[in-house]
């Protein structure tokens, strides 16, 4: 029976470490969950790891499971898929996803963690917060049917987007972004590609994720009369300049923020957390989403993973981190 872990840390901005932890027993409604596989999300964590997470948002940074404070000491993540090694019945041997830290095993409440579909492979199932945070965006902007709609921004969070709205009936969808590669992530989601500069415009809905000022000007500029951007970028401690004046009020444009803290208001009535990721998780059997894995590293080499995504030395959508031996 497990009863010690290791855990990832954030010792001091910009450097992390593998320390031991001692595991509580669980109580008859929690779960010891033995991890098998971990993501990384790049954007988020790597604004963490360097210590760029502003104080008026520490509270509403902090991750489910989250140990320390922002900046540092801190135990932080949140993608998180194991195995069920003692709990309720009904759970026990059941693969589940976590919405908690890099750590090799860990008790939690039974509520916190979602089984995974059997058709749905649990390294894939990393991407469930993601891949949530895509649908919550839907439901904030839902596109209409035959809608000519632009995703900026080819990250996990805007890939994941692009995943979902492939799926929409008669709604053309375009992937934007700097880096000329993502066309290839693009054609394995079944939608077009393009660079900011060579864009389609006279668009109904544009996503934005690129954490950029000029992708979200870039943004406002393709859309199409009563066009609608939303924001799903989040800035850290940066500031963002934007030019209002031409077509914005002419237009009627919109601009519009969408966070997975809350459930959409759309859906907020009739919705859970739980139900949110347990549709993250079914729309994941999707094979397309494996396009969104692009490495994969021990555990033991996460400090350094996080060091090179946050200095770009490791180009990443999602890197897996996976627990073997652990």
């Amino acid at each position: 029976m497990t009863r010690t872990a290791r855990a990832f840390w954030l010792s001091v901005p910009g450097r992390g470490e593998i320390r031991s932890v001692t595991l509580p027993t669980p109580g008859p409604e929690e779960v010891l969950v033995r991890a098998l596989f971990s993501g990384v999300s790049r954007g988020t964590e790597t604004l963490v790891f360097t210590g760029a997470v502003p104080e008026s948002q520490y509270d509403t940074m902090r991750a489910p499971f989250q140990e320390g404070d922002f900046p540092a000491p801190v135990k932080y993540g949140y993608l998180s898929v194991g195995t069920v090694e003692q709990g309720p019945e009904r759970l026990r041997g059941r693969t589940v996803f976590c919405l908690h830290p890099h750590q090799s095993a860990y008790v939690v409440p039974a509520d916190a963690v979602t089984v995974v579909p059997e058709d749905v492979p649990a390294a894939r199932a990393v991407l469930a917060g993601t891949v949530e945070t895509a649908v919550n965006a839907l439901w904030d902007a839902p596109p209409l049917v035959g809608d000519r709609v632009t995703v900026i921004g080819g990250g996990m969070v805007g890939c994941a987007v692009t995943a979902l709205l492939a799926r929409f009936p008669g709604v053309r969808v375009e992937l934007v972004d700097t880096d000329p590669t993502r066309a290839g992530i693009a054609a394995a989601l079944g939608v077009d590609f393009a660079t900011p500069e060579t864009a389609t415009g006279g668009r109904d809905l544009v996503v934005h994720a690129s954490a950029t000022a000029a992708g979200l000007q870039r943004g406002l500029d393709l859309l199409a009369p009563e066009g609608t951007v939303l924001e799903l970028s989040w800035y850290g401690d940066r500031q963002v300049q934007l030019s209002l004046g031409g077509a914005f009020h002419s237009g009627r444009l919109t601009v519009r923020s969408s966070q997975v803290g809350t459930v959409a208001p759309a859906r907020g009535g009739s919705r859970s957390y739980a139900d949110r990721m347990a549709l993250a998780l079914d729309l994941l059997a999707d094979p397309a989403f494996d396009a969104l894995i692009t490495g994969r590293s021990p555990f033991a080499e996460l400090p350094d993973v996080l060091h090179r995504l946050s200095g770009g030395s490791l180009p990443a959508l999602c890197h897996l981190i996976t627990y073997d031996g652990e």
